[in-house]
């Protein structure tokens, strides 16, 4: 069975919404920040209370931030790279691979790769991804698996998600 539903449309979460992979281990969706369609007072919401989640959440292992590939790091992808801080392990996955010829692909990947090797000693990882195609899908499970791995904390010592 399927974790979430994908829409027709991007940008379409609303709130923040959890899901239990274990105990004390969620995934976590935020919103789709600066390519939701939704109202100037929403979005200025989101301004305000996606930069204190990532300040907040001591129990966050990691940022997977979900870009299309054709048009990496736009403003939006950057802020929410900025307000992770440099203290969560980022990983970028370039969606839609699929629709790019080997070269633009690589080349894109090649800009994230730069772009989040500038930000912090520790960078952030990327990689190219196609759902229909299911190009990378293990390698992102393993990337997120390796998170949920090393965050031993001890549950009692843990804020919540």
């Amino acid at each position: 069975s399927a974790l979430a539903r994908a829409g027709k449309h991007p940008g379409r979460t609303r709130q923040i919404n959890y899901f239990a992979l274990a105990p004390a281990k969620f995934l976590v969706d935020l919103p789709g920040y600066g390519y939701a369609k939704a109202p100037m007072s929403l979005r200025q919401h989101w301004q305000r209370t996606l930069p204190a989640y990532f300040q907040t959440r001591r129990a966050l292992a990691g940022l997977v931030v979900v870009m299309d590939a054709r048009h990496p790091l736009k403003a939006p992808d950057r802020q929410l790279i900025e307000w992770a801080g440099g203290d969560v392990p980022i990983h970028c996955l370039l969606t839609k691979a699929d629709k790019l010829k080997n070269g633009p692909a690589a080349a894109a990947l090649h800009e994230v790769e730069a772009y989040l090797e500038g930000l912090t000693p520790g960078g952030g990882t990327a990689q190219l991804f196609s759902a229909p195609k299911k190009r990378g899908i293990t390698q992102a499970q393993t990337r997120i698996m390796a998170w949920l791995e090393a965050d031993s904390a001890p549950a009692a010592d843990r804020k919540a998600p």
